[in-house]
């Protein structure tokens, strides 16, 4: 497979003369690229009077490889063509270097420019592309390929150092201007090249606008840009930073960003998303119940959103806004994001590339895992990722009540790993939220609801009127079922739901007719019988979190910690707790008291698994009874840094220390 490389533009602020004559320095060897170990010159040829220059240099250049592959290729060094064509008159240095070692198994072809700047005659402009082929290379073609491209990385890193070396060392000579070329008076003119040379990026760009990018990173970001050119039907050239965007998200695989950008553009297309902020006109509903606003920026220079979820009336908003309007509303956020975030670079001078969002989940409780509302999340979480990737710089998560675990289980699986590792998670202590918090916010924009001096324009959200509900919003049968009871209706509705299936999925996406029912396992207890689950924890601080309905009789449940290893359990009807020698507070310790859990009630909870032991969760039915249940352990790693925090979320109002349950 043959790689490509380019190189942005580099600018010098020096005349193209000042520049050459730097250059001619570089031979034949310098300092700062030891791997040269010479260049002679084999042909060097003025034309024209001297207004043109061609010189062809033989180089040596060491084998910048591990000593055991030298040894296996037989080489230490490797032998480059290199030819310069030099244009006075016309102000250019084009440069082409081809490998003479090894060409039968690899082509190795480099092209760089000199050249003055189009809008600046007293600047001068230098790119570099570069293209690796490597046919066959005793086995070792992959490893030639990482070398290829450490290689072009070094080489384009010290570019500009050298060149700048060199004429900082004119100058201490007193060289500080050359006269630019001038024909013979007598001598025959040489023509002038119409050639223009279109700047595609600017390196002085890239560090003003998208910040320190590797010379790879620039030359994926290069050819997703000319790749856009090829894009019949696209109206308007996508920015640097949107490119910049959906290149990280797709982990520099220019192939898969292309698809992913071609796709968005499209949608933006069809559904007039460039008109948004223009045509958009928040409904009454959301000016008067929706708590959410835009509050300052974080100390990175990042615009900070609010949204004071916990005080949000789920089910209210989708009932009188409906499924694409919210998503609307969403979109509108995510535009505006955009756009602050353009007005805080320029203010700022500096790279703010996104946007940070704080979600204040003060009251939030199982009302807010309304399956419809759930639904609605995701299928916004969804589109946002799909299309405005990368534009979530942090999610500072505050006041994360018990019931939290539980919704972040659902949510996060469909938020990608990399989006995930922004959240930050802060538990109700005031005092820790508030030191936590001043990382990445100034004292004095902290808002007045979090003890911060600072007011919000945000409102405070509460119920919305029924009478602002539209007709046939959602399905009736839907209106007052959590996430949490959804089990137990698994049976009675599995033939039903399969014929709304396939008219669903014509509207809404993957993640928006996600099924949930199917995460429950359904198990019936006899009278007197138990029904046990033993979880092996190897990470410490992970959690623990569940989620039952107990239907027809009560049930007892009790969480306790295993200090010795059990043996797997093949029949049902057995309990643990019938082995020999097996006695509380000597190899298990109970964890969380006993809870008596009643008929129709749905019980959820969570527990930090703080040892590398055993987690028995035990169910008991003393007259015979049915479980619905869910659990999942969660890892410690989705709550880096803010453990501690949470562990006061968990842990208030429970007499357990480290747990929290709700029905």
């Amino acid at each position: 497979m043959v790689q490509k490389f380019q190189s942005p533009v580099r600018v010098y602020k020096y005349p193209f003369e000042l520049v050459m004559k730097a250059y001619e320095r570089r031979f034949p060897t310098c300092p700062q690229m030891p791997i040269v170990l010479d260049c002679q010159v084999i042909k060097d040829e003025c034309l024209e009077n001297g207004a043109k220059r061609n010189t062809s240099r033989r180089c040596k250049l060491a084998v910048d490889a591990p000593y055991i592959f030298k040894k296996l290729i037989g080489v230490d060094f490797v032998f480059f063509l290199q030819t310069n064509y030099l244009d006075m008159t016309n102000r250019t240095l084009s440069i082409e270097a081809v490998n003479e070692s090894f060409s039968s198994r690899i082509e190795i072809f480099e092209r760089c420019r000199y050249y003055a700047h189009p809008d600046n005659s007293e600047w001068t402009c230098f790119d570099q592309t570069a293209t690796l082929d490597i046919k066959n290379f005793f086995g070792f073609e992959h490893s030639m390929e990482k070398m290829g491209m450490k290689q072009y990385t070094q080489t384009t890193l010290k570019g500009k150092e050298i060149i700048e070396f060199f004429i900082r060392q004119l100058k201490e000579e007193g060289i500080e201007h050359v006269e630019r070329w001038v024909p013979p008076l007598n001598g025959p003119k040489s023509p002038v090249s119409g050639e223009n040379h279109d700047i595609l990026l600017d390196g002085d760009f890239i560090a003003r606008n998208l910040g320190q990018l590797s010379p790879m990173q620039e030359s994926k970001l290069l050819e997703l840009r000319k790749m856009l050119d090829g894009v019949d039907d696209l109206e308007r050239m996508p920015s640097y930073q949107t490119i910049l965007r959906f290149l990280s998200a797709r982990d520099w695989h220019v192939s898969q960003a292309h698809a992913m950008l071609c796709d968005s553009l499209k949608w933006r297309r069809e559904h007039r998303i460039d008109n948004l902020l223009q045509e958009y006109s928040k409904p009454s509903v959301v000016i008067e119940h929706f708590p959410g606003g835009w509050h300052h920026h974080d100390k990175d220079g990042r615009p900070i959103y609010i949204l004071r979820l916990g005080h949000m009336d789920v089910k209210g908003l989708l009932k009188s806004l409906g499924m694409e309007d919210l998503l609307r509303l969403a979109l509108h956020i995510c535009e505006e994001g955009i756009q602050k975030i353009n007005e805080s670079a320029e203010r700022l001078d500096k790279p703010v590339l996104n946007w940070s969002l704080l979600v204040d989940l003060e009251g939030l409780s199982m009302r807010h895992l309304w399956r419809p509302g759930i639904k609605a999340l995701l299928y916004i979480t969804e589109t946002v990722e799909r299309n405005y990737p990368e534009t979530m710089g942090r999610v500072l998560v505050v006041r994360a009540p018990r019931v939290f675990p539980i919704a972040w289980t659902i949510v996060s699986a469909f938020i990608d790993e990399h989006t995930r590792s922004k959240f930050l998670f802060y538990g109700p202590d005031c005092e820790h939220m508030k030191d936590g918090l001043a990382q990445y916010i100034d004292e004095e924009i902290v808002p007045d609801f979090l003890g911060g001096p600072c007011k919000t324009m945000i409102h405070e959200g509460g119920l919305v009127p029924k009478t602002l509900y539209k007709m046939n919003s959602l399905e009736d049968h839907d209106d007052d079922t959590p996430v949490a009871s959804r089990a137990a209706l698994a049976s009675a509705s599995a033939s039903a739901s399969a014929g709304d299936a396939s008219s669903e999925a014509k509207r809404l996406s993957a993640a928006h007719q996600h099924d949930h029912r199917n995460l429950y396992k359904t198990v019936e207890l006899k009278a007197g019988f138990t029904h046990e689950l033993l979880i092996r924890n190897s990470d410490p601080k992970s959690v623990l979190t569940w989620d039952f309905d107990v239907m027809r009789n009560d049930l007892h449940f009790t969480l306790y910690r295993v200090t010795e290893e059990l043996p797997d359990k093949h029949d049902a009807a057995v309990s643990y707790f019938d082995l020999q020698d097996f006695a509380e507070g000597v190899n298990y310790f109970r964890e969380e008291p006993t809870l008596i859990c009643r008929h129709k009630e749905s019980v959820q909870g969570s527990h930090v698994m703080h040892h590398n032991d055993s987690y028995l969760m035990h169910w008991f039915s003393p007259s015979g009874a049915q479980l619905n249940l869910f659990y999942e352990v969660l890892s410690s790693a989705n709550y880096k840094g803010s453990m501690t925090s949470l562990q006061s979320a968990f842990s208030s109002n429970s007499s357990a220390a480290s747990s929290c349950q709700s029905r």
